[in-house]
């Protein structure tokens, strides 16, 4: 996409420069006292994902059927985005968003943190860490999420007190403001395409992770062969020409093909969360391989039909699972049940059918706003709400506080403790590798969620004071009072 875009740039670019330094003259007027906003740490929150390599077009041009504000910059409420490597736009740091219902003004630029007109914080939850958070938070401000992420990227977010943090939420659970459930599934059409031949595939390079998939995986392997390709339990060596391509969350065609001769491709997600499901899981069945899948509980909402995944959760020991995957090999009959889906009426699920049709944002979809510039303009419409019932509130003299602001909860993202994929904690060894990086962390991670909730709530300036209400809440949990 961006080859496409540099001739536009070249032409465009003088005057975007002068419409970003009148964007941000028109707010001089607003700004707090000088050095209040130097305060902020400028290196915060340096993003970590695959998103952050990704380029975003501006969806400057567009303006929903229902926007009919008309206000200039200078009026507009602005939302700053504070992970700025995931700024949803293309060139600048400044744009100007005409959404469904309102216009807002968007930027990367910190320097509006502590602007009056700065409405809303966006976040980017696997960059979120607490002893970075822009402080002090103030009233008029609401904070936004965006976390499309694995849960172990931040088990901040899992705890009440990390969560509730936010007034908005853009995550895979259903329950968040602004699903991103089938995020990795970019059409019907998707699911309908090709069909493959062979045995069972595991294809693995990021191992030691929360789920543990690697433990239960080497138990399977007891009973049932396995061809495992990758870092992980590694027992068959991959092509040359496909070992840039293996680990790619795109789709290289020679790889594509390779994994499709598989009858069935273990999909074990690297952490365990409702609604929580990736390419592991879509990919599989794009290809016309039968996944065996261990991740979100409620997967079976999602699919096609009741017969198109295998649950790992469902046999009670791998070897039970071992024999079905041998019973349904031997069986091209019982197999093809699983394959039944590539037949369009053999999707049934009103909820997948209702979900990618009425979706607003789309996956490789120029007709429809991506996901990130979705949420911005969710944000937007939100908070140009509440701003105008602030304002009425003002204007009725009505006695009290005005309607409060939205807050998340648990069901927004709410990922539980991690467990071993195989067999029970209490028998793993004390010196177990898993077990010494992933339940510390999820306990940790509830500390600083925590620590940052009680900084806020003494309007702490300094994120660094962090460790210090950290230990005062662990002082006051042992004396009983917490």
């Amino acid at each position: 996409m961006l080859p496409r875009l540099v001739p536009c740039v070249c032409l465009g670019v003088l005057g975007l420069l002068c419409w970003v330094w009148v964007s941000f003259a028109s707010l001089a007027d607003e700004q707090l006292p000088i050095g209040a906003w130097e305060a902020v740490d400028h290196a915060a929150f340096q993003p970590q994902s695959a998103l952050s390599e990704m380029e975003f077009a501006s969806i400057s041009s567009y303006r929903g059927p229902g926007n009919n504000d008309h206000r200039s910059n200078k009026e507009l409420p602005i939302l700053l985005w504070w992970s700025g490597g995931l700024f949803p736009h293309f060139p600048g740091d400044t744009e100007r968003i005409d959404c469904a219902r309102s216009s807002c003004l968007v930027t990367s630029n910190r320097k509006v943190q502590l602007y009056k007109r700065t409405a809303s914080i966006i976040f980017y939850g696997t960059d979120f860490r607490a002893y970075e958070a822009p402080l002090p938070r103030l009233q008029h401000q609401t904070w936004a999420l965006f976390h499309e992420e694995s849960p172990m990227n931040n088990y901040f977010l899992s705890h009440g007190p990390g969560i509730r943090l936010f007034n908005y939420t853009a995550t895979f659970r259903r329950e968040s403001d602004y699903p991103l459930t089938l995020q990795w599934l970019p059409s019907l059409d998707y699911l309908l395409q090709r069909e493959g031949l062979a045995p069972v595939l595991y294809m693995q390079s990021h191992c030691d992770v929360p789920s543990n998939r690697d433990r239960y995986v080497q138990e399977l392997m007891k009973y049932i062969q396995v061809d495992s390709y990758g870092k992980c339990l590694n027992n068959k060596p991959l092509a040359e020409q496909l070992e840039d391509t293996s680990t790619a969350t795109g789709e290289e065609p020679n790889f594509m093909n390779f994994v499709a001769r598989y009858k069935f491709h273990l999909a074990l997600e690297n952490g365990i969360c409702p609604d929580y499901m990736t390419e592991k899981l879509w990919r599989p069945l794009h290809q016309g391989c039968v996944p065996i899948y261990r991740g979100s509980a409620m997967v079976a909402d999602w699919m096609p039909n009741k017969h198109t995944v295998i649950l790992i959760d469902d046999f009670p020991s791998p070897k039970e699972l071992a024999d079905f995957i041998k019973y349904l090999d031997e069986n091209d009959e019982e197999y093809a049940k699983y394959l039944q889906f590539k037949n369009p009426k053999n999707i049934i699920n009103t909820k997948l059918l209702g979900a990618l049709e009425t979706r607003e944002w789309g996956v490789n979809d120029m007709s429809k706003p991506n996901y990130l510039n979705g949420f911005e303009c969710y944000v937007c419409d939100q908070e140009n709400a509440r701003l105008a019932l602030e304002k009425n509130h003002k204007k009725s003299q009505k006695k009290g506080e005005p309607p409060a602001p939205k807050m998340a909860n648990n069901s927004h993202m709410g990922c539980p403790l991690p467990q071993p994929g195989y067999g029970d904690v209490q028998n793993l060894p004390e010196d177990d590798g898993w077990l010494q990086i992933w339940p510390q962390d999820y306990w940790q991670s509830l500390d600083q969620a925590e620590g940052l909730e009680s900084l806020i709530r003494h309007n702490e300036s300094d994120p660094s004071l962090l460790w210090k209400h950290i230990q005062n809440i662990a002082v006051s949990r042992a004396r009983g009072h917490h």
